[in-house]
């Protein structure tokens, strides 16, 4: 469907000019500067803006420009989704192109925020987070690329209509490309996209989110055709029979684990013609008894041929992963001085705090990194790798390991609350496998996060990074209930897909896992089976399980199951829909208790800073500042000095001087010094800003705009919001 005032719409695009043949993403690549034209300003990833009209010496002249409204109306029976906004729009030729909470995709002119015309897509599609679109152009044919759930749609940049031409009646599906070899159907699994893929001539190429329990679909990194929908190539991120890394996992891994995915985007040397991308851990999360080995090409940086998908070459960060360890962002492609020499390098942040430098034609490091033991003791029938890597240089943006002195000293009563329970749980190495008696780690919500970071053309990496400790405790599958205990249908059901996530109690942990209890009160039995179906948010979709399943799922969860049979629960059965060939994959141990460590009164269990933004010089690897970002105004009146909070959401990077970032628990967008790390101007947002800020120019005026979507446990909004000089 679309809304479309046509006229505005052509008129708005002409008015702006067209681009030249040679700035097409079919024939070269399109610059920031008068646009921001991709996902992360370049397809390098860069987050920077060679525009210096708003610098350090009049920043503090920034007032708001234009505000537009892309929240959701209310259905007809008054009920509205709330939905959060993550996206980073872009800007091409003085049109801005974004979406809205419900994934409903417009144009806007980028100096009013006029709209031009709203496209909207199938409603039976699943409304997961989404960060950003994709342009692409070849003459006349301006495109919008973007996923909706498991389609990617092809609308027409200029009216905003459907082009039907691409896949079938104007979108692919994100399945195509994952069934090959496999003795299971995988279209019905969770797959879908946060972040944008990317265009290397007619090739779109993109990774997926998919769920990280024993449901994965694969996370194989797929290439279409732009034009015609088609799938062209498909590269096998857990390798089949025959192919290089096969012998990193037992015999026919591939036909039980998944994931292994690419949910964080990409980066583009178009001169190379190279993707680079970094993949995540296999499933399901924190146990990995069934997949005994290295596990190649989980958790790497990757370099694939861009026209063909064959592997240039991968860097693996974490071996067997245990711990979630997903590279969280984007590469991030720069150009270093080392040694005397230029070097064409990449950048990647993790979700642990560590930066790698990499050549970007070798995948070496251009830093010392060691490999070290660590420790193997893990749980039964797991089998630890013994080395893990240990970048020297840059050091950690985060600590690595929870000791006794980091324990907060917010108030007496706090610190003795967090170290009574850190006794109990207290990990000493970062690598420590999980357990049953439990572990305290950093990593698993950042360091890094989705957001990225910016790196201005002299070298300097800018990175907003979290900190805070997560604990992990495992049980036994069949232990979240008493073994051999009969239980409800649905209560097995819930046990054997629900509980890792959201607790056996239904108590969940925080915005990112809510609470089940009183589910009945937010949402309709009709409401809770779509979400099954097709998944929401973070949430995957449950699709494998049949309709008399589901019923008995929500029956559960709404406390209304009378009369239903009951079925015993043993450390080998499979307590959901029979269980066939190994798929869905049944893990022996799953987590327990998976949340932030904190103190009674809900603040991070240790010393500030609780979230921090670094400025990094990448040429020599030093540090040239770190200061806190965000803070909880609550305790800003009592005197507690300016503690950091976590963000989501990452910076911007000016000529100006400036970097821009939002993305913090109080609501704010700020404002630094490139060179000394001095917040030089603030605006409080009215919700928060989770999302990465962008600037470009229009009609001489430069803007910086920002989509305040709120989300993540504080208030939903529903604008963007553009910047400009009075």
């Amino acid at each position: 469907m679309i809304r479309l005032d046509r006229k505005r719409a052509i008129i708005g695009l002409v008015a702006g000019g067209a681009l030249a043949a040679s700035m097409v993403t079919g024939e070269g690549p399109l610059s920031t500067g008068k646009d921001w034209p991709n996902y992360g300003g370049n397809k390098a990833g860069n987050r920077y803006s060679p525009l210096t009209q708003i610098n350090t010496r009049n920043v503090a002249n920034l007032q708001v420009a234009w505000m537009y409204d892309a929240s959701e109306k209310p259905d007809a029976n008054g009920r509205r989704r709330d939905r959060a906004i993550q996206c980073q729009p872009i800007v091409v030729d003085g049109i801005l192109y974004g979406t809205t909470p419900d994934l409903n995709l417009f144009a806007l002119k980028a100096g009013t925020g006029e709209q031009l015309w709203r496209f909207e897509p199938a409603r039976d599609d699943r409304r997961n987070s989404n960060r950003g679109v994709v342009y692409w152009q070849n003459g006349s044919d301006k495109r919008i690329l973007y996923t909706v759930g498991s389609s990617l749609y092809a609308v027409n940049a200029v009216t905003g209509e459907s082009i039907s031409s691409f896949g079938t009646n104007g979108k692919a599906d994100l399945h195509e490309g994952l069934q090959t070899n496999l003795n299971h159907d995988v279209s019905k699994l969770s797959v879908n996209a946060t972040s944008p893929g990317i265009v290397y001539h007619n090739t779109f190429i993109i990774g997926s989110s998919v769920s990280e329990s024993g449901d994965a679909a694969p996370g194989h990194i797929r290439a279409f055709d732009v034009v015609t929908g088609k799938l062209t190539w498909v590269f096998h991120t857990i390798p089949q029979p025959g192919e290089f890394g096969y012998d990193t996992w037992p015999k026919d891994a591939y036909q039980k684990i998944g994931a292994v995915n690419n949910w964080s985007g990409m980066s583009l040397d178009e001169k190379r013609g190279v993707v680079y991308f970094g993949t995540g851990s296999p499933a399901s999360d924190f146990y990995g008894g069934d997949r005994r080995g290295q596990n190649l090409f989980a958790n790497c940086i990757m370099a694939l041929e861009a026209e063909t998908g064959k592997l240039r070459w991968y860097y693996q960060t974490i071996h067997h992963d245990l711990w979630d360890r997903d590279h969280p962002c984007p590469p991030n492609l720069i150009t270093l001085n080392r040694n005397g020499k230029r070097v064409d390098a990449l950048v990647q942040t993790t979700k642990d705090g560590l930066v790698y430098v990499l050549d970007r034609d070798k995948g070496t490091s251009l830093f010392p990194v060691e490999e070290r033991k660590v420790p193997v003791n893990g749980l039964p029938g797991e089998s630890p790798w013994p080395t893990q890597k240990y970048p020297l240089k840059p050091l950690p943006l985060t600590r690595q390991v929870y000791t006794e002195r980091d324990i907060t000293d917010r108030s007496p009563e706090a610190h003795a609350y967090v170290k009574e329970r850190f006794l109990q749980l207290k990990t000493e190495n970062k690598f420590a496998p999980p357990s049953e008696k439990g572990t305290l780690l950093f990593g698993y919500s950042g360091g890094a996060e989705w957001g990225g970071n910016a790196i201005d053309p002299s070298g300097i990496l800018f990175q907003n990074v979290n900190e805070e400790p997560w604990e992990l405790v495992m049980t036994k599958r069949a232990d979240l209930a008493q073994r051999n205990t009969p239980v409800t249908a649905g209560n097995a059901i819930y046990i054997a897909n629900c509980a890792a996530c959201h607790g056996q109690d239904r108590r969940g942990s925080g915005a990112e896992l809510p609470s089940l209890i009183d589910i009945g009160k937010k949402r309709s039995p009709d409401e809770i089976k779509a979400i099954l179906k097709t998944g929401s948010g973070r949430m995957p979709s449950f699709g494998h399980l049949s309709e008399k399943d589901r019923d008995a799922l929500i029956s559960f969860l709404l406390n209304t199951e009378t009369g239903s049979s009951k079925v015993a629960l043993t450390s080998t059965s499979t307590p959901a829909s029979e269980n066939r060939g190994g798929f869905p994959y049944v893990p022996t141990y799953v987590s327990k208790v998976w949340q932030r460590f904190t103190d009674k009164d809900g603040y991070p269990g240790i010393k500030p800073p609780w979230g921090t933004l670094n400025a990094i010089d990448l040429n020599t690897g030093d540090y040239l500042w770190r200061v806190p970002l965000g803070e909880y105004p609550e305790l800003a009146k009592k005197g507690v000095p300016t503690t950091g909070t976590d963000s989501y959401g990452g910076p911007l990077a000016t000529a100006g001087g400036l970097v821009f970032i939002a993305g913090t628990k109080d609501e704010k967008i700020r404002a630094f010094d490139k060179k000394t790390g001095k917040v030089v101007w603030e605006y409080q947002l009215p919700a928060g800003g989770f999302a990465t800020p962008i600037s470009y120019e229009v009609n001489g005026r430069q803007y910086i705009v920002i989509a305040a979507g709120g989300g993540r446990g504080q208030k939903i909004g529903g604008n963007y919001i553009a910047f400009s000089l009075k």
